[in-house]
């Protein structure tokens, strides 16, 4: 194994690292949720807002934020973004009141934005096409290990430190992932800057927007996110309520799905890498996208017709394997044909995601009362599901930079 080869393993491995520190900043409110609530004397529906706020803040910032990345480069863009939102979950910890906290958490949200988008760009610069589906499994298992270890984790730093002290923990990790990043980083691998902006599409970003495949790319994110949500949302209080667990019992059922997710990022990243090294290249992101939609529309069906809480929870895992699985694909798809605009781009599908989060935790509520049962919102996200699988079968795979990839790829060892 080559030096550079090394070199992209440990990007890829500070990536993994980033994307832990993101999601365990992230959950952690929701665990400090009944202290928050309770020092501050804070409603449900207060709580409510101060979560809407993170989300409000994430979706506006995407498509700036991954801008940012495309014209500086995700060198600095990462060093600011993580200092910044490392930053304000230690402010979090100090907020004495709604109004700060409302604050506090839409710049956190807004600084969070563009982790991913700028990851995008760190794999165009840095990986040839046939590695960037393990790269997104990697940066997304770790998300999804992130969120499930940060129940336990801030539990801990809140009971021997109290939830403000938790939060001020909390923000080091971060601090010191910045540093090392702007200090050891450089957007380009040593000696190849010109042969990849050389690479990229010369279309204008106006054009990639309004052209097909971002509007399908962005179109079966919203679906993926529509149903993904409802597996890190609704689930927990949804497996309370219909099966009578306790709260241990159905936070101990809630993990599955998170680890289920976390093998299917692996598992997809490694399908799409293999297969583009095959000659099935030109399905290497249409098939395990369909293949994973499909999955994702039998296991939420499944969910809402299970009588007991253990096949509840594997339908669910089954879903959120099935909608992770989509996951390395679609990144990589925007990358095949974002070219120079790679961030930029991604970042728009990613906010076309939280459009998909903010329709999920909306319907569900509503068309329970609507109809009277849960029935209604399983069978939506079902047929939705089946209508990515058509939405993918039109997404082609893009091979503008596949000779180009490749020939940067023998030239890194």
């Amino acid at each position: 194994m080559t030096q550079r080869a090394n070199t992209r393993y440990a990007v890829m491995t500070a990536l993994f690292l980033l994307s832990l520190i993101l999601y365990i900043d992230r959950a952690a409110i929701s665990s400090a949720k009944i202290a928050i609530s309770s020092e501050l004397s804070l409603s449900d529906t207060m709580m409510g807002a101060v979560f809407s706020a993170f989300a409000l803040g994430y979706a506006i910032a995407q498509i700036p934020s991954g801008w940012f990345a495309d014209r500086v480069g995700p060198r600095i863009t990462l060093a600011s973004i993580v200092a910044l939102w490392s930053v304000f979950t230690a402010l979090t910890g100090a907020s004495g009141g709604l109004m700060s906290l409302l604050v506090v958490r839409f710049l956190f949200g807004a600084a969070e934005a563009g982790a991913f988008p700028s990851s995008a760009r760190v794999f165009h610069n840095w990986l040839p096409a046939q590695e960037r589906g393990i790269a997104n499994g990697l940066l997304f298992s770790g998300a999804l290990l992130g969120g499930g270890l940060a129940f336990p984790f801030f539990q801990w730093l809140f009971l021997v430190y109290g939830w403000r002290k938790a939060f001020y923990f909390l923000a080091v990790p971060g601090i010191i992932w910045a540093v090392c990043w702007f200090v050891c980083f450089r957007n380009f691998p040593a000696g190849h800057a010109a042969n990849v902006t050389a690479t990229a599409s010369q279309r204008s970003l106006t054009s990639q927007f309004r052209s097909p495949p971002m509007l399908r790319a962005m179109a079966q994110y919203l679906i993926g996110n529509f149903t993904f949500f409802i597996c890190i949302s609704w689930m927990n209080p949804y497996l309370l309520d219909r099966y009578s667990l306790s709260p241990t019992q159905a936070a101990r059922f809630s993990m599955l799905p998170l680890v289920c997710g976390a093998v299917a990022n692996l598992i997809s990243g490694l399908l799409v890498d293999g297969l583009y090294r095959s000659r099935f290249r030109a399905y290497s992101r249409r098939l395990p996208g369909m293949v994973g939609f499909l999955l994702a529309a039998a296991g939420i069906y499944a969910a809402g017709e299970a009588y007991t809480p253990a096949v509840a929870v594997a339908a669910f895992s089954l879903a959120l394997f099935g909608i992770e699985m989509t996951i390395s694909p679609s990144w990589a798809y925007c990358l095949d044909f974002g070219g120079r605009y790679s961030g930029t781009l991604s970042a728009a599908m990613n906010m076309a995601g939280s459009v998909g989060a903010f329709l999920s935790a909306n319907a569900f509520p509503w068309l329970h009362r609507w109809t009277g049962t849960s029935d209604a919102y399983f069978h939506t996200a079902a047929t939705l599901n089946l209508l990515a699988v058509l939405v993918w079968y039109g997404m082609r795979f893009h091979v503008g930079e596949t000779r180009a990839t490749i020939s940067l790829a023998k030239k890194r060892g």
